[in-house]
């Protein structure tokens, strides 16, 4: 039934390797091995799996390596389709009236010199987006990567985040530096803002 569902039985192999080894590279007769089918038939449902965006591709020592796409806005559905462990399925941030905007409020109140925290990228469903989440203050990297782990956790997928002290904000702030003003450009959401420098209510 699911191999109808997804088109082949193959793509279904494919899904079934990628989305049990997030943030793991194959190359392609390493998959072929894996699942145990025709080289040709391997390509083809790659080539269809990037035109879609579940997969991305990279080079390296002349050869081609592919791995699922966290940052797909189907990954977490297909992730607990496919996972070879029970997954919960979570839906975006942005359709649980606040509750996860919430949740992660305070897991980040709770590391000292915290000022600022920005939700962008999957958070506010763009997927292209460079950064997750940033975090603003004079903190300690190993707390907030501790709050990173644990959001991880909950989203089931790789967060890409940034931390900046609190005086490297305000100089990047006033001469508009790039990474930052397409962060706050663009869509996002502020969480935490203790100074109100940021409209905590921004939600573009």
């Amino acid at each position: 039934m699911i191999d109808a569902l997804f088109g082949s039985k193959t793509r279904v192999k494919l899904l079934n390797l990628f989305l049990n080894n997030p943030g793991q590279s194959f190359f392609v007769r390493e998959i072929t091995r894996k699942i145990d089918e025709q080289i040709n038939s391997v390509r083809r449902e790659l080539s269809n799996m990037l035109e879609v965006g579940i997969i991305t591709s990279d080079s390296a020592d002349n050869k081609l390596f592919y791995q699922v796409n966290q940052r797909h806005e189907h990954y977490p559905a297909l992730r607990a389709i496919f996972s070879d462990s029970p997954i919960e399925l979570r839906l975006p941030a942005e359709n649980t009236n606040s509750v996860e905007f919430e949740e992660y409020t305070s897991i980040f109140n709770d590391i000292a010199g915290i000022r600022i925290v920005v939700l962008s990228g999957i958070f506010v469903k763009e997927t292209n987006g460079a950064i997750d989440i940033l975090a603003i203050g004079n903190v300690t990297n190993s707390k907030v990567k501790s709050a990173i782990k644990e959001i991880e956790s909950r989203e089931g997928r790789e967060i890409n985040y940034s931390v900046l002290s609190y005086d490297e904000f305000y100089y990047r702030l006033s001469v508009r530096d790039k990474f930052l003003s397409e962060i706050l450009s663009g869509k996002h959401r502020v969480i935490i803002d203790k100074d109100k420098v940021l409209n905590k209510e921004s939600d573009k």
